[in-house]
């Protein structure tokens, strides 16, 4: 009961106009950004992220729930019509979502996905409200030593995920570990790597960092492609944007499908949206009775991975609100929002800031209805905005990055901060370096030296401790079999391709 008086508690925070107006008002922005070709979620909130800092921290958050999700919807209206995942979790969606559109049933495509995505939103909130407080009061327990391993476990598991080189991806952790390490040195007062620049006592701004990699970085990217890839070729929504009594006969069950897969996974410290949808894309193929469609043009193939992607997104904000550790690129700008305005997402915070969360989960209730009313109707005003010349929105993305990296600390430095790690994002995509572990590393790598050097006083400098702990110890286990095993099955993989077929 005492989680539904919180709940109640919460809506009667989010209902207050001032509230409903900033979930309208994410829910919209996030929806017009994310419905760019190729800026996913974390691209969205960051982009976005300086505008919140003339709220209070409850409305700032209530209006990153809604860009959070409005960033996710926005993702399936690319892909579908274009073409173009806004992230690496949207590809099973093209690949049945735009053969429905190239036959003329993008309509269907484009309903099934937004209302698959609001199933899954809405049951994977329900999951945050009854199991985050819990997950919090067993996270109250838990040591330095396994938070430190917990980290790690969040490291390995990102790096191996979304690298198909796990050197590259190790490049990037470390790059961002060492990010973190620049500013005075809370234990010693000690300035580090800070080449003597006031501004950087502080720390490197990681509002900053989020902007120049996925925007500015995302949209240098975009531009050096334009002269050599053709633009995609927009496809009409033809026909009436809605399901007909069978598209719902054959959504229903992969949207449940969808949830059950995506929840669990987001929400593990491991987690992540890569994974589930195309789990829930081989799982569709495997039980659809349409089988001959998939590749033509499934709907089971849009509505199972499009719910899994945004019951995995929405997954991912447990173990943010009750670790305080991010385990996918979005949920790690989401952190530095949090950090703005002094907020540590943690086991303590549904006690130190209840008002807070709980308004920011029942904003999410909100946001997901918002969403849907929102973006059915809204589909060819979206369609129109796509049409605009691709020059004009890339140069667009850019100045409004610039000017929000600006305007939130008027800061020459953070400019320049913001452009060279643009600079730095551009040239990792282009030599095929993931950026999501080094945003990552800058974000969790403070908290991770904290919980270390926490540790280490605990056990006297005995650094045995991370072992001789149970928890932590089978941890560390995971997190090496997590970045050796996909290493592993990719050697694996290599040496059967070489292997010379028998002969006839």
């Amino acid at each position: 009961m005492d989680v539904l008086n919180d709940l109640m508690g919460g809506f009667g925070s989010a209902f207050s106009p001032l509230h409903l107006l900033l979930a309208f008002a994410g829910c919209t922005l996030g929806s017009l950004v994310g419905v760019l070709p190729g800026l996913g979620p974390a691209t969205t909130v960051a982009l976005l992220l300086p505008l919140t800092f003339v709220f209070d921290p409850t409305g700032a958050l209530v209006l990153f729930a809604g860009i959070y999700y409005g960033g996710m919807y926005g993702g399936s209206t690319t892909a579908i019509l274009l073409n173009v995942p806004g992230e690496t979790a949207s590809v099973p969606t093209t690949l049945e979502g735009h053969p429905m559109a190239r036959s003329g049933r993008a309509g269907a495509a484009l309903a099934t996905a937004a209302i698959g995505s609001f199933v899954a939103g809405t049951i994977s909130t329900v999951g945050i409200t009854f199991a985050g407080p819990a997950m919090a009061q067993i996270a109250e327990k838990i040591q330095p030593a396994e938070y430190f391993a917990v980290m790690v476990l969040a490291f390995a598991t990102v790096t191996a995920v979304v690298a198909e080189a796990p050197a590259r991806g190790l490049c990037s952790l470390f790059l961002g570990l060492a990010i973190g390490l620049v500013g005075i040195d809370s234990l010693t007062g000690q300035a580090r790597y800070t080449f003597g620049v006031p501004e950087l006592y502080d720390g490197v701004q990681i509002v900053a960092v989020a902007v120049g990699l996925f925007a500015i970085g995302e949209a240098l990217y975009t531009a050096a492609r334009m002269r050599r890839a053709p633009e995609e070729q927009m496809l009409p929504v033809g026909g009436r944007i809605g399901m007909s009594p069978e598209d719902w006969r054959r959504s229903w069950k992969p949207w449940l499908r969808g949830t059950a897969i995506g929840l669990p996974i987001g929400a593990l410290p491991a987690g992540g949206a890569e994974i589930p949808t195309f789990l829930s894309y081989n799982v569709e193929k495997r039980l659809s009775r349409h089988k001959k469609e998939f590749g033509k043009g499934a709907i089971e193939g849009v509505a199972g991975p499009e719910a899994a992607n945004n019951a995995a997104f929405s997954g991912v904000l447990m173990p943010l609100l009750t670790l305080g550790i991010p385990t996918s690129a979005t949920a790690g700008v989401l952190l530095i929002a949090f950090q703005m305005y002094n907020v540590q997402p943690g086991p303590q915070l549904f006690e130190t800031q209840s008002a807070l969360v709980w308004t920011l989960i029942a904003s999410l209730y909100i946001g997901n209805v918002m969403l849907l009313v929102l973006n059915l109707p809204l589909i060819p005003l979206w369609v129109k905005l796509l049409r605009l010349p691709r020059p004009l929105l890339t140069a667009g993305i850019l100045v409004f990055a610039a000017l929000g990296v600006y305007a939130l600390s008027q800061n020459a430095v953070d400019l320049g901060i913001a452009v060279l790690f643009g600079l730095l994002g551009f040239g990792m995509r282009r030599a095929g370096y993931p950026v999501a572990p080094l945003i990552l590393g800058a974000v969790l790598g403070p908290m991770a030296e904290t919980q270390f050097r926490r540790a280490m006083a605990f056990s006297e400098g005995d650094w045995t401790i991370f072992f001789t702990r149970p928890l932590s110890a089978a941890i560390l286990c995971l997190s090496l079999i997590a970045l050796a095993g996909p290493m592993a099955a990719r050697a694996l993989r290599r040496n059967r391709e070489r292997e010379p077929e028998p002969a006839g």
